[in-house]
This record gives structure tokens, C-alpha cells and sequence, in this order.
């Protein structure tokens, strides 16, 4: 009984080292995301220095205290980030919808495992109670089936929520994936004191610094928060400038005006908005697409 014990009590050690870990990586990668795009959202960008800060936080407190509290404090923190993670998906918060992008999912699989390692810590810190032998036996025998339910109820949550987070990553929307076919119409508005050229929706377009006339270098998680305006273009009121397009990887036509590749960004949630200008993510700066006068 005390090499199981022994054993029990390693093994929940490596746990609670894991998910203080793991927690520090969900940290690591919504900082990453900050910096890269997330940080001009409005409510969105602070929600993600809360969640980094947060994180790190409990991932020292867990690691460092042994406490069985903190333990608990990050699996139910891992599993809101997911919950909060899986509505901007489905539904979208504050005005916001995500997109499908590697990094998210990944920020999702490492939350799904933090919250298993860390309720099972709390559960039963130290791996005593499930190997308990106090007397009288009827008293143990009942401590041990709780501690074992509650470990399977760990392991069924768990399941529960990497089936979810496989939903949203089949359901989520990929940019290119679903873009709808024909030909995009390009208008003007007055955004910011500029006359900026704008899709049918009145959403602000955008031009990437890395891009040249004939390719562009926006893929994968760039073409997520900058999506690309796919399809042959068409002038609306006060278009003046040369339409094209050029051919991306996957094949898919973008619309370019004056030769550069059109695009636009998450963060503008309506019309009117221009909160990608002048931004330096995605290994480049972004601008606005200015329209002449006359």
C-alpha cells in the first residue's frame, strides 16, 4: 500500500507541475495573440492581457505553493477560457466572432489538458485519499469510490470538452474556405477624415506593406485576422483607380486595386471603422486603401 501510495503521490506531483505548465503555455500563446492582432479589439484585447496575466499567475501559485485551492482556481480558470473561447466561435462576444486558426485551436487541446491534470490534483491532492486504509474498511471503502467518482466525472468533463472544441473546429469559419464566389463590389466612404475604398458592406479594405503586384504574402493565420476580398472586382460610386487581381496559394482569386491585394480585418466590427490602419502585425505594416478625388 505505501509503494502505491508513493506512486500516487508522484504521479499527482507530475500533474500539478503539467498543468501549472500548460497553464503558463495557454498564457504564453494569448499574449502572442495580443501582440499580433488582438490588442486593437475593443474589450476583446483587454479580456486577453486579463486571461495572460491570469494565467501566469496561477501557473506560479500552483507550482510554487502546492496548494490544492490554486489547483482548483486553475482548472475551473482553463475551462472558462474554453467556454469563453468556444461562444466567440459560435455566437461571438462583444461584438466579435473568431475564426478558425491553428493557434486557437492549440490554445484550446493545451486548456482541455491543463483542466484534467489540475481538477484531478484537487480532487485528490496527494493521491491519500484514493489509497486510504484508515478503519473501520466500510469508512474507506465509501472515501475511496467517492474520490474514483469524481475522478471519472474529471475524465468525462474532459472528453466533454475536447468534443466541443473538435465541433468548433469543424464549424468554425476558414478563411477562403467558404469565401463566397463572384465578382466583390468596391465602394467609398468618408472613414476618419479619409475617403477609403470599402467592400459592398461599407467594411474598410486593406493593403499589406509585404505584398507586391502580382502575389500575396497574407496565409494561414495571417489571412485569418486579414481576410483576403476574393473574386474579380467591380467599381462602385467614386472608384477610380486600376481593379485586378492576383492568384493566392490556394488557388483562390483576390481582388487588388491599383495593384495591391485587398483585404479585411476582423477587428472592424461595422462599418465606418478603420482599426487595422497603421498597424504593424503579420510581419508587415497594414494600411488603409486611400481613394483620389476625381
Amino acid at each position: 500500500m505505501n509503494i502505491e501510495r508513493t506512486a500516487t503521490h508522484g504521479l499527482r506531483s507530475l500533474e500539478r507541475l503539467a498543468g501549472g505548465g500548460l497553464l503558463a503555455a495557454t498564457g504564453a500563446i494569448h499574449l502572442d495573440l495580443y501582440l499580433t492582432g488582438y490588442r486593437s479589439i475593443p474589450t476583446i484585447g483587454w479580456l486577453f492581457l486579463l486571461q495572460v496575466a491570469s494565467a501566469f499567475g496561477l501557473a506560479a501559485l500552483i507550482v510554487v505553493t502546492h496548494s490544492r485551492l490554486a489547483a482548483g482556481a486553475g482548472a475551473l480558470f482553463s475551462l472558462s477560457t474554453l467556454g469563453g473561447y468556444l461562444l466567440s466561435i459560435w455566437v461571438g462576444l462583444f461584438g466579435f466572432k473568431e475564426v478558425r486558426t491553428t493557434a486557437g485551436i492549440a490554445a484550446g487541446a493545451i486548456e482541455v489538458a491543463a483542466f484534467a491534470m489540475l481538477a484531478a490534483v484537487t480532487v485528490d491532492p496527494g493521491g491519500r485519499l484514493r489509497t486510504i486504509s484508515a478503519l473501520p474498511s466500510p469508512h474507506g471503502d465509501r472515501l475511496r469510490s467517492r474520490v474514483r467518482q469524481l475522478e471519472w466525472a474529471v475524465a468525462g468533463m474532459s472528453l466533454v470538452a475536447l468534443a466541443l472544441l473538435g465541433i468548433a473546429f469543424a464549424s468554425a469559419y476558414a478563411p477562403g474556405s467558404n469565401a463566397p464566389a463572384g465578382r466583390p463590389k468596391l465602394d467609398t466612404r468618408h472613414v476618419g477624415g479619409a475617403v477609403v475604398l470599402t467592400n459592398a458592406k461599407g467594411f474598410t479594405l486593406y493593403w499589406f506593406s509585404r505584398d507586391d503586384q502580382t502575389q500575396s504574402r497574407c496565409n494561414g493565420s495571417c489571412a485569418a485576422y486579414w481576410p483576403p476580398v476574393i473574386g474579380t472586382p467591380k467599381a462602385g460610386r467614386g472608384v477610380t483607380g486600376r481593379l485586378g487581381t492576383v492568384r493566392r496559394s490556394d488557388g483562390s482569386i483576390q481582388a487588388t486595386y491599383d495593384r495591391h491585394p485587398l483585404y479585411t480585418y476582423i477587428a472592424d466590427a461595422a462599418p465606418d471603422q478603420a482599426r487595422g490602419n497603421s498597424l504593424n502585425l503579420n510581419g508587415g505594416l497594414w494600411h488603409e486603401v486611400t481613394v483620389s478625388h476625381g
